[in-house]
């Protein structure tokens, strides 16, 4: 039997949303926080924007950021393989 995921109650940029997942409630406030932040910078650098822009530019800045450490994720495991080897070495 798989265990019932959590239920949490967040604010994100004014606005109360209900979060389910199997992440713990202490997680799912954390992300709310950081995306709640993130449009609060958004709306910062530009304050005539629509929330649907703001939500729009949030997503793609966090994708940006996600892309960008994965690759970085990615070279360090290809760095620490050890079949990986550079061919200058030899």
């Amino acid at each position: 039997m798989s265990e019932q995921p959590n239920r949490v109650e967040v604010e994100i940029f004014g606005e109360y949303f209900t979060l389910r997942g199997h992440e713990s409630p202490e997680y799912m406030r954390m992300v709310a926080q950081m995306v709640s932040k993130k449009m609060q910078e958004i709306t910062q650098r530009n304050p005539k924007l629509s929330i649907n822009n703001v939500a729009v530019l949030t997503a793609v800045n966090l994708v940006d950021e996600l892309l960008k450490l994965k690759e970085q994720y990615d070279n360090l495991l290809q760095m620490m393989d050890p079949d990986n080897v550079d061919s200058s070495n030899s």
